[in-house]
C-alpha cells in the first residue's frame, strides 16, 4: 500500500457482518456507469437478490458512480455488500472518490440542465439510509438498500 492508495483498496479485507463483498475499481471516464452496471447486475444475480432490488441496487449505482467520475477526481471504486444469508437483508452500495474535481464539469451559467441534478434524489427515493463518508483524501458515498 502506498500513500496515495487508501487501505480499503487494497485486497479484500474480512469483515465479519458481512456475508458476501465484491470491490471494482472503476475507469475514470463517462462509461464507466455502464460498464459497472452490466458487472453489478452478474454479481447481485448470483447473490440471489429478488429482481426488484438488483434493478433498484443499479440505478443507484449508475447514480453514484456518474457523480463520482463526472465531479470528483480518481481513483474511484465501487464496493457492494450484503448481510443476512441466502435472502439478504440488507445490501450496502458505496462509491468511493478522492474527492471534488477542480474543474468539475458544471454548468456554465450556474444553472442546472433538465437533465442533470437528480441523481441525488434517485438514491434518496430507493434507498433506506444514505450518507456521506470522508476520510483521509478520499469520500465514500453510501446507499443502504433492503432485500426483501
Amino acid at each position: 500500500m502506498n500513500a496515495t492508495t487508501p487501505r480499503e483498496f487494497t485486497g479484500s479485507r474480512v469483515t465479519p457482518h458481512r456475508e458476501a463483498e465484491f470491490r471494482c475499481p472503476l475507469p475514470h471516464v463517462p462509461e464507466a456507469a455502464g460498464l459497472v452496471r452490466r458487472r453489478a447486475h452478474s454479481v447481485l444475480t448470483g447473490w440471489n437478490l429478488p429482481p426488484d432490488t438488483i434493478e433498484d441496487a443499479v440505478l443507484v449505482i449508475s447514480e453514484l458512480v456518474t457523480n463520482a467520475v463526472t465531479h470528483a477526481l480518481p481513483p474511484v471504486v465501487l464496493q457492494l455488500s450484503r448481510t443476512g444469508g441466502e435472502r439478504p437483508c440488507a445490501l450496502r452500495i458505496e462509491v468511493t472518490d478522492a474527492g471534488p474535481a477542480a474543474d468539475a464539469r458544471r454548468p456554465v451559467d450556474g444553472r442546472q440542465s433538465e437533465e442533470h441534478g437528480r441523481g441525488s434524489g434517485i438514491v434518496t427515493a430507493l434507498s433506506v439510509r444514505r450518507g456521506v463518508r470522508v476520510h483521509r483524501g478520499w469520500i465514500t458515498r453510501w446507499a443502504d438498500l433492503g432485500a426483501a
